[in-house]
C-alpha cells in the first residue's frame, strides 16, 4: 500500500528540495487528481484543513520543525505503480512550478478547504478532516 511518505518522496525526487509548506500542497493535489483521474485514492492518510491550508499530519510529523526538505527517510517513491506515478508528474507539471503562497491561496479559494473550515474564523487552528468525497467531487467538476 503506498502512503503519503512515498508520495512525498517521489515529489521530492522529481521536483528536488522545497518548503514543507509547499510539500504539503503539492501532496495535497496529488491526491485530489487521484480520486479524479484514477477514481481512487493515492494514499490513505486523512488530509485536514489547517489555517493555512491542506496538511497531512502524519507527514507534518516527520517534518515538523523543518523549513525545507529535500528527502524523506520513510518514504519509497518506487512503490507507487505507473498510474500513480503518472498523476504525480501530471500535477507536478501544474502545480509545480508555483510557490507555497500561491499554492496556500488557491486551496484558500476552493471548496474542499473552504467546506472543512466552515465556522472556523481565519488564521484560527483547525483540524476537521478533508473528505475525500468532497476532493473527487469538487477538483471532478473543473
Amino acid at each position: 500500500m503506498v502512503r503519503v511518505f512515498d508520495v512525498a518522496a517521489c515529489i521530492l525526487k522529481r521536483q528536488g528540495p522545497m518548503t514543507t509548506w509547499k510539500l504539503q500542497k503539492l501532496v495535497y493535489y496529488c491526491q485530489a487528481w487521484s480520486l479524479v483521474w484514477d477514481d481512487d485514492i493515492l494514499f490513505p492518510e486523512e488530509i485536514e484543513a489547517w489555517a493555512n491550508g491542506p496538511v497531512v499530519r502524519e507527514l507534518y510529523e516527520t517534518h515538523r520543525g523543518d523549513y525545507r526538505i529535500s528527502s524523506l527517510r520513510n518514504g519509497r517513491p518506487e512503490n507507487l505503480t505507473e498510474t500513480q506515478r503518472e498523476t504525480v508528474d501530471a500535477v507536478l507539471k501544474f502545480y509545480g512550478d508555483k510557490s507555497p503562497q500561491w499554492l496556500s491561496d488557491l486551496t484558500h479559494m476552493e471548496d474542499p478547504w473552504q467546506l472543512a473550515r466552515r465556522g472556523i474564523t481565519d488564521g484560527k487552528r483547525g483540524n476537521e478532516i478533508i473528505p475525500k468525497e468532497s476532493l473527487a467531487e469538487y477538483y471532478g467538476s473543473l
